[in-house]
């Protein structure tokens, strides 16, 4: 049996040529201790599968090439996790980086805690959103939710700002982990991230936080998922990954065992209710509009009781005004916060 490898990076590729040269250099510096899982999803316009054969080739004990028929990033990140040998988990989208200083940092935490056999649940870090349309930076922290230098709970852990939500960039999770908790993203479905780091989070028994600026999310491609456009186009599949995450928790369970977590789900799930009804809003069609409706009375199905309370809720009522008038609002004030945030 092989030995285990410290960290395994999954990396989806699907028609990456053009880019994914600087993500895998990057995770190299993390030198033997890293595994690099290369997932070609299917590529067939450029030479994805062919710099995947290459790499693989050239580092044979630290990457490995799978080559699979599409089945969308979500398949990408499955069959990572199905072949990682790494005792912690994390992807790295093939247009993104991690930063070379922050990475020895977190692998030498890591190490640590996997030589003292101490192993946490999940380790935080920070990340940076880069914007190519206007070459700024903006940085997302978690100083002022996450306790800093030891290990700590959930019952320890501070408020989260309104933008501040765990994305799969900030989080490396500890790989039996996912396995335990079951964790398996549809195939031809973006926005699956949201469900990888929601999904295993009442698992978590034991957090740290490294404020350091880990991953590099690269944001502005004409053609990236979070495009406003092609979220629009795309909506479907928000509204699918949100009623995933409404199947996958009794919010209501994890509330009453767990204050601190529970209320951070709620908040994150009335995000993704938000979001999904206001791209449904921006379609604008009568069809869409029902949609929205729908996916509002599936919750309310599911559990009546988080329905009322996030249905009235400030962050879920942007994508709820009722009538014409509340629709514009809607969009004027989802626009509003896009610009301040520039999550897209």
């Amino acid at each position: 049996m092989e030995p285990k490898k410290l960290i395994t990076f999954a990396v989806p590729c699907y028609n990456s040529a053009a880019y994914m040269d600087k993500c895998v250099e990057s995770l190299l510096k993390g030198g033997e201790d890293v595994e690099i899982i290369l997932v070609d999803d299917g590529s067939t316009k450029d030479d994805t599968p062919a710099i995947c054969d290459r790499y693989a080739a050239q580092y044979p004990g630290i990457i490995k090439a799978i080559h699979q028929e599409n089945g969308g990033h979500g398949e990408g990140v499955n069959q990572g996790l199905r072949n990682a040998s790494g005792l912690y988990y994390k992807v790295v989208d093939s247009d993104d980086w991690l930063d070379e200083d922050a990475l020895h940092k977190a692998l030498d935490q890591l190490r640590a805690f996997a030589s003292g056999n101490r192993l946490i649940d999940m380790l935080v870090c920070n990340y940076v959103y880069e914007h190519v349309e206007d070459g700024t930076q903006k940085v997302m922290r978690y100083r002022n939710v996450f306790p800093e230098g030891r290990v700590f709970t959930w019952a320890e852990t501070s408020r989260f700002r309104p933008s501040q939500y765990l994305l799969m960039h900030s989080v490396i999770y500890r790989t039996q982990l996912l396995r335990d908790c079951g964790l398996v993203l549809p195939k031809h479905t973006f926005y699956v991230d949201n469900l990888f780091v929601y999904q295993p989070l009442p698992y978590v028994r034991s957090i740290y936080y490294m404020d350091v600026d880990l991953y590099r999310y690269f944001i502005g491609r004409a053609d990236q998922s979070v495009n406003e456009e092609i979220m629009c186009s795309r909506v479907e599949q928000q509204v699918k990954v949100t009623k995933l995450m409404i199947d996958s928790h009794s919010l209501q369970s994890v509330m009453s065992q767990n204050r601190a977590l529970g209320r951070y789900m709620f908040n994150d799930l009335a995000m993704m209710m938000t979001i999904s009804s206001i791209f449904l809003v921006m379609d604008g069609s009568p069809e869409k509009l029902g949609q929205r409706t729908e996916l509002w009375e599936y919750l309310r199905t599911v559990d009546s009781g988080i329905y009322h309370r996030m249905k009235y809720r400030a962050v879920s009522a942007v994508g709820c005004f009722p009538g014409y008038q509340g629709r514009r609002l809607s969009l004027k004030l989802y626009r509003l916060v896009r610009r301040i945030y520039k999550f897209n």
